[in-house]
């Protein structure tokens, strides 16, 4: 696979910022986030990006690998929760205006898919649901959703609209996630299964249509979300 390295400054977060990018510009541009602490590489150290090396060779999908700040916002106990969530924001603003800018110029498209796997789970379904313009596919392996756990009890506007199971539960104008395929996979042993079960509920209120692939036999980790993700794909 053809493998870049792009670094770049961006104003969104006022300092520099990583990625990684498999492909030429080919075929449907994929944003795959790390998991919780993970940084730019950690999809391919673990396998994820290798799991999909085919579409990438014949030129179905590119895959972008960006960075995240975890550390610097959810995880970070040092600053007030409301800067925790302004953080995330920032981190929003560098994958709607940077990143999804760079791979819809490269690929000629549109849209993008996202996905990710756990807390990259949450960053691919909070960014979707909140850009449902830009995203025509969203693939969350594992994924846990919920981030109010994140803020020992604080919760204001910024929180409730990115916290995915608040804000759809109350949206009014489901019919504009109608064009994404949506799949949430799980497993019986998986530590987020619960979570999934319950978020499904939410988008079946909505009639938000989506696939919950619920798996026997499988646990919440990188070798289940190396079948998962190469699955998924097959299907678009």
């Amino acid at each position: 696979m053809n493998e870049r390295y792009i670094r770049w400054w961006t104003p969104h977060l006022s300092r520099d910022f990583e990625m990684l990018v498999f492909g030429d510009g080919h075929g449907l541009p994929l944003i795959l986030f790390p998991t919780s602490y993970g940084r730019f590489y950690q999809n391919k150290e673990f396998g994820l990006v290798e799991s999909v090396r085919w579409f990438v060779e014949t030129g179905k999908i590119t895959v972008y690998c960006p960075d995240s700040v975890d550390l610097d916002s959810w995880y970070n106990k040092g600053i007030h929760p409301a800067d925790r969530v302004r953080t995330q924001m920032g981190y929003e603003n560098v994958i709607v205006h940077d990143v999804f800018d760079f791979a819809r110029r490269e690929s000629g498209r549109h849209h993008v898919a996202v996905g990710g796997a756990s807390f990259g789970a949450y960053h691919a379904a909070n960014i979707a649901f909140r850009n449902p313009g830009w995203v025509s596919h969203l693939f969350s392996m594992g994924g846990a959703f919920d981030i109010k756990r994140f803020l020992g009890g604080y919760y204001d506007d910024n929180v409730f609209f990115n916290n995915p199971p608040d804000y759809l539960a109350q949206c009014p104008d489901p019919w504009k996630y109608g064009h994404m395929g949506i799949a949430l996979g799980t497993g019986e042993w998986d530590i987020c299964r619960e979570e999934n079960h319950w978020f499904s509920g939410i988008l079946q209120s909505k009639g938000i249509r989506h696939l919950l692939d619920e798996r026997r036999w499988c646990a919440h980790d990188w070798n289940w979300w190396r079948e998962m993700l190469p699955y998924y794909l097959s299907q678009v």
